[in-house]
């Protein structure tokens, strides 16, 4: 068997259509940060970041053929994608309650908590036919199990998905200025287009779509989702902690 195998399919998907999210996340988390780098830019940041790492390592796997290579990069590249809502959601607890009552100790406990979690993900590795099965029966292309299918989708749900929601509008409540509404209400709308797209790789990878028009349909639904919900999230938040 060959060392490489790239059809066009996955090299557009991975290289052109998430090469583009990753380049972008990182564009904007150099922004962010190079006009200060106080906590609140960083853990900002960290979102765009840990999901650019996480991208970055799917180019590195994407033409490799040897599995147990493949699983464990496979692995990385989920920890670093899936693991970065849990910045927003240190931020949004910080803008609501201040670095004072979310201090340091529990910033940490929650970071770290959610990255036990996520590494939790490798026991999946270890049971056959219970984790992502990703050889050349499947073309290389990831595909879930249901019980890893369902550890992520209620995990992140639970612990991500609901918080920042439920935080994002706590502190667009506390907001008088209309103006301030605004810019929160782009933070929320991007946050939820980017949700939207994660919740699209479950399900793609779930259901294993292997059709050559539906691979190239998600492509390009993952552009328009990824590189406007960073935007708008940006737009919304991170100009703002530019000054």
């Amino acid at each position: 068997m060959s060392l490489y195998q790239l059809t066009l399919t996955r090299a557009l998907t991975i290289y052109v259509a998430q090469g583009l999210v990753c380049a972008f996340f990182i564009f904007l988390a150099y922004k962010i940060l190079k006009r200060d780098r106080k906590r609140l830019n960083i853990i900002f940041s960290g979102f765009y970041l840990s999901g650019a790492i996480g991208l970055f390592i799917n180019f590195i796997y994407a033409p490799l053929v040897d599995v147990n290579v493949v699983k464990i990069l496979n692995f990385l590249t989920n920890f670093g994608i899936f693991y970065s809502p849990i910045f927003l959601v240190v931020f949004n607890l910080i803008l609501l309650k201040s670095e004072k009552v979310i201090t340091t100790f529990k910033q940490l406990a929650i970071l770290i908590g959610f990255g036990v979690f996520m590494f939790c993900m490798i026991l999946f590795i270890l049971i056959p036919d219970m984790g992502v099965i990703i050889d050349d029966t499947t073309g290389w292309s990831p595909e879930w199990s249901l019980p890893f299918f369902l550890y992520l989708l209620i995990g992140e749900t639970l612990f991500a998905t609901v918080p920042i929601l439920y935080f994002s509008f706590k502190v667009y409540n506390k907001f008088e200025d209309m103006q301030l509404k605004k810019k929160w209400r782009s933070f929320i709308f991007g946050f939820c287009a980017l949700i939207s797209f994660m919740y699209a790789i479950f399900i793609s990878n779930f259901l294993a779509f292997y059709d050559i028009n539906v691979r190239l349909i998600m492509m390009a639904i993952g552009i328009i989702l990824g590189v406007a919900g960073a935007y708008l999230m940006f737009n919304g938040v991170g100009r703002q902690l530019e000054k």
